[in-house]
């Protein structure tokens, strides 16, 4: 497991966050993915689709127990932030996100931040997978928040 950036989307994860908070296009969102077996950065850095991590033997989407995914619209985002001059970098930030009571033994390992450009017609052979990142939770029946404030810093 590794937090990392996936090749396709080095360079673009302000526009595709930008692109999303803005409704543009429309229906365009930031999608977080819950994962019950997350491969190294070796592995999955190269894919370049959901469908494709899906696809690979060394990812599982967590659908059991209580887990979706989460779709992160316009309206849950904030305004992207200006560049931190002081640090000279550029901080993107997710809300907290809550699961509703993920059952025991449905347990995760990473979560995939992607960007869908079209949430009512799409295909996960559509969704761009930005990052993943260690994520492991021992679900036991309470609600889980993520609170994670930055999850991409480029400088």
């Amino acid at each position: 497991m590794a937090n990392f950036v996936f090749n396709i989307a080095k360079g673009r994860i302000v526009e595709f966050y930008n692109r999303a908070e803005n409704n543009d296009p429309t229906n365009s969102a930031l999608i977080l993915v819950p994962l019950s077996a997350s491969g190294t950065e070796a592995q999955g850095q190269d894919l370049t689709t959901l469908a494709a991590v899906e696809a690979d033997s060394n990812f599982a989407e967590q659908t059991g127990g209580g887990w979706v995914r989460k779709t992160l619209e316009s309206a849950q985002l904030a305004a992207l932030p200006a560049a931190n001059n002081t640090d000279n970098r550029y901080d993107i930030q997710l809300p907290a996100v809550t699961w509703t009571a993920p059952s025991a033994a449905s347990n995760t390992t990473g979560l995939l931040v992607c960007y869908d450009s079209d949430t009512t017609g799409g295909t996960d052979a559509n969704i761009i997978p930005l990052t993943h990142h260690d994520f492991v939770v021992t679900a036991d029946g309470n609600d889980v928040i993520l609170n994670v404030g930055d999850f991409f810093r480029a400088s």
